[in-house]
This record gives structure tokens, C-alpha cells and sequence, in this order.
């Protein structure tokens, strides 16, 4: 039987600033459930990477006072030490001021689109939000002001080529439709096809070089760079080699699954699926969106103080402590709240208390009583488990394994392995030896949520000794 592959990709994040917790949810819930499918031995391919080709970099720079591509190299270099601190497994980590990897493909996929027809330029005036690097309409603002960044928009009259875009409404509704294109959660899906029904509008495609002095060159006319659709949303197949070796291309594309933040759907479900169809290529499988993480109920903003930095909570708790939380605490289709209070508590209780002791209180017993280590069979994964990593519900599947941790706890209570051992020592050792096998079916279900602690519980089975203290508890 064939390898089964599975392509799957994070957006990609803009480097002008520090990556948050949001960022941090995206990239773990991604890592987990390619683990899971590296586990079912799957060929798995896991790209993430940075949008660099944007005017907020030139700004972002200018403020720090660094030229452009030093600014960029600091900044991704920091989202690669976030991306190594939370143990993600990324095959490929893309950037688009890449002149070799990325920019071939980005330029190949517009001359498709210009070969279709569906390239012209035209003089446009609108509405530019800087936060956003995209136009906005009047309809979109709050009392004249971006939504998300409280911004007012500048005007702006430019000469831009444009994709035709309302072209391919109807196919990607059609597509959309018929689960083609899934979209999930349904909320979501409904969302799209309600903005599909008013029609979709042809979109900027490029700006001049005056107004942008960072970019990919439009082909055939140096005077404009590409705008953010061509150049940003490509990534997913230049990183596949496309127009340059397509080797993976071939192997890889279509994509399993987008995985994507609520604010970027438009972006994925209608402008490039146009572009998409309008190159023939295949459209990607599935659209994963997720909600925001909020702190106390409101959006983290510096203003309000209640910005939680990932990196804080990595160096306070650790890595697995902060996938633990992000994978069970935080609904992949809705907003998810965390504050420093709720995540100690967490930590406590399902962490210092739930895993790290039954974890100790079987090896200990194990290592008190048994003669040499337990000869542990991997079992496959429960169908309830499977189910929910397959819909993407990793707090589900998270929920499963915590309950496997408190059948587990629960069996030591009500067995007293410590008391029959010494009133009958085969059967306590008997039932010792269980409880290890049990630790270890439960140490497999954690291996795609929680690596770390999994590989150094195995190995603490393997040696038949006490593993560390996995989950010191903070006072």
C-alpha cells in the first residue's frame, strides 16, 4: 500500500514584532497533530515561516534603527528559539524575502494568473490601513477607524494591477459547498459562504515601488512590487519547490489542512482559492480556523497590561506545561481566556498533582517492589482518541488522556498495591506490574501532546526506576 502523506501548514507570521501566545496556540495545536500523524506512519511535511515583504518591517526597522534584513534575520531568529522552546517539529520554516526558495514560485504563479486573464491593472483609490497592510472598505471601520488596530486609514490613489477575483466566486461557493474546500468549524464555513453570496470583489494585486520599497518584482514591469496575496499566500506551494525543483510539489500539494487564525479566513477561503483556481492548481483540503486567546476576558493589549508573553510562562512552568495548557485548556473553534492565576492552578492540579504523581507513584512502586522492568506492548490509539485528533479537537483528545490519568489514580486507591504486596507479594507485583503497563498506554497517548514528558516517562519504565520530578509544584 501506498505511504499516506499529510501536508500541513501554520500562516505565515509577520516578523515586526515579538510572536504572542496566539502564535504560540497556532504553531502548538499544529505540532500536535502532525506528531499524532508522524505516529500513525504517515509522511508527514510541516511547514511555518515569516511574511517579511511588508511595509511594517521598513517602519519596524526604522524605529529600532537597523537596516531591513538585520531587523528581519534578529526577529526570525527569535521566532525559531519560541518555535525550539515549545518543541514544534517543523520540516520547513519559510521566509518570503527568500530569493532563491520563494520568490521563483510567487513570480511563476503570476504569470498563471496573467496567462488566465485575470491580471489587469487600473488606477484605484481606497482606504489603507497600515496594521493590516490591506485596504479596507468604509463599511469595514468603526467611527472612521480600523476595528483591530484603532487606527484611522490613510487615502490612497495608486496605479495597481488587480486579480480578477469576482471571476471565481461561484466555483469556490460550489467548492466550498460540497466540502471540496471544508471549512471548520461549520461557523466558520458559514461565515464564508454568507460573504460569498454578496459576491466577491476584485483585489489589488500590487503597489508601486514607490510605495512599497520592500517586495517581489512583478514581472515585466519593475515599477510595481507584488502586494501581500501573491506574494504572502504563495508560500504554501513555493516552499514545495514550485517554479523552481517540483519534486515535494508533486509529492505534497494539494494541502491536508491550513491551519488558521478567524481573522485570516477571508484571505484563505475566498482570495486564494480564486488565485488557485485561476493557475489550475488543486484547491487545499481543509481550512482548520481558530478562534483568539484572550486574557481575563478581553483581547491582550500593552494598554491594557494584560499581554501574557509565551517566553515568561516557558521559563516559569516549562514546555510541556505550556502545550498542556494551550492543547486541553483553549477550544480550537472559540476564543480561548488565560490569565497567570488560572494557568498556576492548571499546573497544580492536572500537572504537579495529576500526571507528575501518578507518574511517581507507580515507578516508585515499581522500583520498590518489582525485580527488573515491566515488558510494555504498544496497544494502537483508541478510537475515541483517534476520532478527535482526526476533527481536530485536541482539547478532546487531551480530555481522553486526563481521564485515562484519573481511572488510573483511581485504580491505586482502591487497589492499595502497597498494602497487598505485603500480604500477598505475587499478586501485588502482579498488580504493580498492571499499573506500569497502564502508565505506559497512557505515555503513548501523551507522546503527540506532550513529547518530553512522554519520552522521559517511557524511559523511566524502561530502567524501572522513579522518573524526576516531572512537574515540580509552584507555590
Amino acid at each position: 500500500m501506498a505511504e499516506k502523506k499529510f501536508f500541513l501548514t501554520t500562516p505565515i507570521f509577520y516578523p515586526n514584532a515579538n510572536l504572542h501566545l496566539g502564535h504560540a496556540y497556532t504553531t502548538v495545536l499544529s505540532d500536535i497533530v502532525v506528531r499524532y500523524h508522524r505516529l500513525q506512519k504517515e509522511r508527514v511535511y510541516f511547514l511555518t515561516g515569516a511574511d517579511e515583504n511588508t511595509q511594517k518591517i521598513v517602519i519596524a526597522a526604522r524605529e529600532a534603527g537597523k537596516p531591513p534584513q538585520k531587523f528581519l534575520d534578529a526577529r526570525v531568529e527569535g521566532f525559531k528559539k519560541l518555535f525550539a522552546d515549545l518543541n514544534i517539529s517543523y520540516n520547513q520554516f519559510i521566509r518570503t524575502s527568500d530569493k532563491e526558495v520563494h520568490w521563483p514560485g510567487a513570480q511563476k504563479l503570476w504569470q498563471k494568473l496573467a496567462e488566465a486573464g485575470d491580471i489587469y491593472k487600473k488606477e484605484y483609490e481606497g482606504l489603507y490601513c497600515v496594521g493590516h497592510e490591506a485596504f479596507l472598505t468604509s463599511k469595514e471601520l468603526i467611527n472612521g477607524k480600523c476595528p483591530e488596530h484603532g487606527t484611522s486609514p490613510e487615502r490612497i490613489k495608486e496605479e495597481n494591477y488587480f486579480f480578477r477575483l469576482s471571476k471565481y466566486t461561484s466555483e469556490i461557493k460550489k467548492r466550498i459547498e460540497f466540502g471540496e474546500l471544508r471549512v471548520i468549524p461549520e461557523t466558520r464555513k458559514n461565515e464564508i459562504l454568507s460573504l460569498l453570496e454578496e459576491g466577491l470583489q476584485d483585489v489589488s494585486f500590487s503597489r508601486p515601488k514607490t510605495a512599497s520599497s520592500i517586495g517581489i518584482p512583478v514581472p515585466d514591469d519593475d515599477s510595481q512590487v507584488m502586494y501581500v496575496w501573491c506574494d504572502a499566500l504563495s508560500n504554501y506551494i513555493t516552499a514545495l519547490g514550485y517554479g523552481r525543483d517540483e519534486k515535494l510539489f508533486a509529492e505534497f500539494w494539494p494541502a491536508d489542512v491550513h491551519v488558521i487564525g478567524k481573522d485570516i479566513l477571508r484571505f484563505h477561503a475566498a482570495i486564494w482559492p480564486g488565485m488557485l483556481l485561476s493557475a489550475g492548481l488543486p484547491l487545499p483540503k481543509t481550512l482548520f480556523v481558530h478562534g483568539f486567546i484572550t486574557s481575563g476576558g478581553k483581547k491582550m493589549s500593552k494598554t491594557l497590561g494584560n499581554v501574557i508573553d509565551p517566553t515568561e510562562l516557558l521559563q516559569e512552568y516549562g514546555t510541556d506545561a505550556v502545550r498542556y495548557y494551550l492543547a486541553r485548556h483553549v477550544s480550537p473553534f472559540e476564543d480561548g481566556d488565560i490569565t497567570h492565576e488560572g494557568f498556576k492552578s492548571i499546573y497544580n492540579g492536572d500537572l504537579a498533582n495529576g500526571l507528575g504523581n501518578l507518574a511517581s507513584r507507580v515507578m516508585t512502586l515499581a522500583q520498590t517492589h518489582l525485580p527488573g522492568p515491566v515488558k510494555v506492548e504498544f496497544v494502537p490509539y483508541p478510537k475515541e482518541f483517534t476520532d478527535a485528533l482526526e476533527k481536530f479537537e485536541v482539547n478532546r483528545a487531551t480530555d481522553y488522556v486526563w481521564g485515562r490519568i484519573g481511572e488510573l489514580d483511581k485504580k491505586i486507591t482502591e487497589t492499595e498495591p502497597f498494602k497487598l504486596i505485603k500480604t500477598d507479594p505475587e499478586k501485588g507485583k502482579s498488580l504493580i506490574s498492571d499499573l506500569v503497563r497502564e502508565l505506559a498506554a497512557v505515555d503513548l497517548l501523551l507522546e503527540p501532546i506532550l513529547p518530553g514528558t512522554s519520552k522521559k516517562i517511557i524511559e523511566a519504565i524502561i530502567a524501572n526506576k522513579k522518573p524526576e520530578n516531572l512537574f515540580p509544584r509552584k507555590e
